[in-house]
């Protein structure tokens, strides 16, 4: 995948939130072969903290997020927070809407994204499977779209497949990354053969029973649905068809007469 001008050696983008303890954190991205992490401003309090030193030494590029705001003015505080702590002009854009699906708020979401880019910031927003909101992000300066699979957390999947394949048809020349909502590594597999060009998760690994085997097995669902796609799927189809074709096979009544 390559966003901003930067070739990433991953398709699959890793949140670093919720794991039982530093060392399976650690493990798990190793285990995922992830290009890019995910970091809170909230989850990172500083420098002095085991948090930070353990995310450099992961040597994956770090993408600092604005998560648990609600408001444009919030989220662009926060990413100029990010960017003074991380040393980055990456942000992940995330401007809530609703408390309970944690949909993002379409208008504070493009209003953000217009000032951020103003101040040199190279945008990732969390946004919807929405036509008209992408095109308006695009045209603030994003040049990545990240449409929820479902709601953050949810393990739902691909909720509105349909959507997103018009979304991925519309949008054919910018870099469109899932991000969240997947549950298992079957539709982060799915979201590949789609056409997208990667997958963000958190909760399906750090929530899971092992969560390091279940990174390496996200990793490796994202290179198979990738591989896929280049591959080229064969098209669904309403009847049965043969494998085996009826025309030059041997006429057995004839042969054994």
């Amino acid at each position: 995948m390559r966003v901003y001008d930067t070739d990433l050696g991953s398709d699959l983008l890793l949140g670093t939130a919720q794991y039982p303890s530093p060392a399976t954190l650690a493990q798990a991205i190793t285990a995922s072969g992830a290009a890019v992490v995910t970091v809170s401003l909230r989850r990172e309090g500083g420098h002095g903290t085991g948090f930070w030193p353990l995310i450099q030494a992961a040597g994956c590029r770090i993408l600092p997020n604005t998560a648990g705001c609600h408001s444009a003015q919030e989220a662009v505080t926060t990413a100029c927070m990010a960017r003074d702590l991380f040393e980055t002009n990456w942000i992940k854009l995330e401007v809530i809407g609703h408390a309970d699906t944690l949909q993002p708020d379409p208008f504070a979401l493009v209003e953000a994204a217009g000032i951020l880019v103003a101040e040199g910031f190279e945008v990732f927003p969390y946004t919807t499977e929405d036509l008209i909101v992408g095109e308006r992000l695009v045209d603030a300066g994003c040049r990545v779209l990240m449409p929820w699979g479902a709601p953050i957390g949810s393990g739902q999947g691909l909720r509105h497949r349909e959507a997103l394949a018009t979304m991925r048809a519309h949008f054919p020349s910018v870099p469109l990354i899932v991000d969240a909502g997947i549950g298992a590594p079957s539709q982060a597999a799915l979201a590949m053969e789609m056409g997208f060009d990667g997958v963000l998760l958190n909760t399906a690994v750090a929530k899971a029973g092992d969560p390091v085997a279940m990174a390496r097995a996200f990793g490796q669902a994202v290179q198979a649905g990738r591989a896929a796609h280049l591959a080229g799927l064969i098209p669904p189809r309403d009847m049965a068809s043969p494998s085996t074709p009826i025309f030059g096979m041997a006429d057995l009544a004839t042969v054994l007469a």
